[in-house]
């Protein structure tokens, strides 16, 4: 299964969306990019689609959305993740619950 590759214009909105927050920095990951606080993802690009680390309710939620998708790299579900499309307009508020959900995970 071959990756989807991101666009610059779809790096440079991914980049957009990230928070300027102690400790949040942007990282490359395999050809994409990744969101990361304390060490832990908590947001990635996926060609076209942003990708979600939520808790459980949230997550719940962001998957009952039409234009959600499951996460699943190379085939492999994430279960505790939600891709949408990164044209999405209100994905802002997924994108601050993802790095309060993270931000409480123990540090890597």
């Amino acid at each position: 299964m071959e990756m989807p590759r991101p666009t610059e214009e779809a790096k440079a909105a991914f980049r957009a969306l990230v928070p300027d927050a102690p400790g949040v920095e942007v990282r490359p990951m395999f050809g994409q990019l990744a969101g990361f606080v304390t060490g832990n993802m908590f947001m990635a690009l996926y060609g076209d689609r942003v990708t979600f680390k939520l808790a459980a309710a949230d997550l719940a939620d962001a998957r009952g959305r039409a234009d959600a998708e499951p996460f699943a790299p190379g085939g492999r579900t994430m279960r505790e993740y939600v891709s949408l499309p990164l044209a999405a307009r209100d994905v802002d508020g997924l994108v601050e619950r993802a790095l309060a959900y993270v931000a409480t995970l123990p540090p890597k």
